[in-house]
């Protein structure tokens, strides 16, 4: 959708940013470990995103690989967040949360979204309203965008109603987060 805004636009909006220090595992659990593993075959921690994974692609929602899982964990949070979108928050890309303690892999297409229907999980409101993987798709010009696969542990299950939103679901896991890992990704459009 972004794809098609003049790349003039891009470039104006190019100071207009959230900032990663408003994303979750930065704001909203700086106390808690990041012991965590997170990473991904497809793209290592701080490069780019492949196009199949993105707007510009397929949308499919990327492989990962989470390690160093606490023991006494009794569900996990997935949260992914591009701090570089031009808004007062960061944009919401997904929101997958209850996730069995054990997951060590995501499978590539796990999550719904633009490549198909995915897996059932608990799903939250992406940015877009929709309980789906919503792929990289930033402002033409607008630079380089990071997009955080922020991985929670959680002590007890979140009780959250169906579809949160991100602050509902900040406010569920609030004294909840024994551990975090975090993978970045980049994705740009010259």
């Amino acid at each position: 959708m972004l794809e098609k805004l003049p790349h003039a636009v891009g470039e104006a909006l190019t100071g207009v940013k959230a900032g990663a220090d408003k994303a979750a595992f930065h704001a909203a659990f700086p106390e808690v470990p990041a012991t965590i593993g997170v990473g991904s075959p497809a793209f290592a921690d701080g490069a780019p995103i492949p196009a199949r994974f993105t707007a510009d692609g397929e949308g499919l929602s990327p492989p990962l690989a989470i390690t160093n899982l606490p023991r006494e964990a009794a569900a996990l949070v997935l949260l992914v967040e591009d701090p570089d979108a031009p808004a007062i928050n960061p944009l919401v890309h997904l929101i997958a949360w209850n996730l069995p303690p054990l997951t060590e892999t995501i499978a590539e297409g796990e999550f719904p979204g633009p490549a198909g229907p995915g897996k059932r999980h608990d799903l939250g409101r992406n940015s877009f309203q929709k309980e789906a993987w919503l792929p990289p798709d930033p402002p033409p010009g607008h630079g380089p965008h990071r997009y955080l696969f922020q991985v929670f542990a959680l002590a007890r299950t979140a009780g959250l109603p169906a579809s949160p939103g991100r602050g509902a679901l900040l406010e569920a896991m609030a004294g909840n987060v024994i551990a975090r890992g975090l993978l970045t990704g980049t994705y740009e459009r010259s």
